[in-house]
């Protein structure tokens, strides 16, 4: 039996499988609130007793940076460590990840109908490919082709300087600055971020606040009140600020994919992409993503496609335990 996990600041996913063969069948999966928890030990815990499932391999995709078997988690008051995890399984060896690691480790598990193609790139694209994940944080990983296959990198790219690119992200940043002593790629691509880039908007004057959109912000979660507005066309000033959300996040995937050479393809992953994927499939996020001068015609012949599936991670840590990396 494998235990596998998919952890993130917001929620804690973990599910048991059974190698069949190269299939892995689940056999079962529960969803935990991270921040109702102590630490991952706690999860487990409650995992083994309310399934009595007798573990032999396991491996758990983590946000945040491994290393020497440990992570300090980015979004968490947590430390997670692979030695005290394998202790209380009662197993030998277990794999920690960092998450983005494990969803580029899940790709080929999915099928053809868990993508919504941004770009089809060139007919024969091979080569590395890049994952970038928005969610609560931003993930990035990529995977270099040896010809064979593909062997995930993992990276904390999400958290490398926001560069802005236009007058209107240059005041964007300076705004940002003003109450962070940096500005990270998450702190504008994430459902924090839409937020920050939102209240920018609205606080440069750039559009007035309905009562009725700041009832529902109040009421719910407020980044997710903007993108449905926005989709639904409800306010502008939402509008405006999911355009321009969007628009980082392509450029952003673009630099990805040029730091990687991702010729293999690019994955964009994590919560909010399929939420918003009809405004990913307008021009402003292909647009950003090849907006790369030179490079332009390189970018061009990249497949970029959208993880439909939100079992990715979860089934890549699965199979970095039953096959190794």
């Amino acid at each position: 039996m494998i235990l596998a996990g998919d952890i993130g600041g917001t929620n804690a996913r973990l599910a048991c499988f059974k190698l069949d063969g190269s299939r892995l069948a689940l056999v079962q999966e529960q969803d935990y609130a991270s921040r109702e928890h102590s630490g991952l030990e706690e999860i487990v815990k409650k995992f083994l007793a309310d399934y009595g499932v007798s573990i032999g391999q396991a491996c758990f995709g983590v946000a945040g940076p491994v290393k020497e078997g440990r992570v300090v988690t980015s979004n968490l008051p947590w430390v997670v460590d692979a030695g005290q995890l394998a202790r209380l399984l009662n197993i030998d060896q277990l794999a920690l990840v960092n998450d983005l690691e494990a969803n580029t480790y899940g790709i080929p598990s999915l099928e053809p109908t868990d993508f919504a193609a941004l770009n089809d790139g060139a007919a024969e694209a091979s080569g590395n490919i890049a994952v970038i994940a928005a969610g609560t944080g931003l993930g990035e990983a990529g995977a270099y082709w040896d010809g064979t296959r593909h062997h995930p990198l993992p990276s904390e790219g999400g958290h490398a300087d926001f560069a802005p690119r236009n007058e209107l992200e240059i005041e964007l940043l300076s705004k940002l600055l003003g109450r962070f002593k940096r500005v990270s790629y998450e702190r504008v691509l994430s459902g924090a971020g839409l937020l920050h880039v939102y209240k920018f908007l609205r606080d440069s004057g750039r559009g007035k606040e309905p009562e009725w959109l700041r009832a529902e912000m109040e009421a719910g979660d407020p980044s997710a009140a903007i993108s449905k507005a926005a989709l639904e066309g409800r306010s502008d000033l939402c509008g405006q600020a999911l355009e321009m959300f969007v628009s980082i996040y392509g450029a952003e995937a673009g630099n990805l994919a040029l730091k990687f050479k991702a010729t293999g393809g690019v994955f964009v992953g994590g919560g909010i992409a399929p939420k918003i994927i009809k405004k990913l499939k307008l021009p402003t996020f292909m647009e950003a993503f090849k907006m790369k001068g030179r490079m332009r015609r390189l970018l061009e012949a990249i497949p970029v496609r959208v993880i439909l599936n939100d079992k990715a991670a979860l089934l890549g840590a699965a199979r970095r335990a039953a096959f190794g990396p």
